[in-house]
């Protein structure tokens, strides 16, 4: 399939859905994220989208979350306990 239809696919199925446009390749970056928040490896997650670095995975296409950023913060509360 070209390229160029699968974009116009997408985009008429964001239209009928009445979702905002995005990028068809936007929805890697999408599962890479929701993935990490479930807590999935970064390794899990490389191999799902066939990157051949971790780190490639990580700094491009996983965007920190505030449920992972709260998570992360929340494991400092043993400081605060009285």
């Amino acid at each position: 399939m070209d390229p160029r239809n699968l974009n116009r696919h997408f985009a008429d199925l964001c239209d009928r859905a009445g979702v905002r446009r995005v990028r068809f390749h936007d929805l890697r970056h999408s599962c890479a994220t929701l993935l990490d928040e479930q807590g999935v490896k970064i390794e899990n997650i490389q191999d799902v989208l066939g990157h051949s670095s971790p780190t490639i995975t990580k700094t491009l296409y996983v965007d920190p979350t505030d449920k992972v950023r709260r998570g992360a913060v929340d494991k400092l509360a043993f400081l605060f306990d009285e």
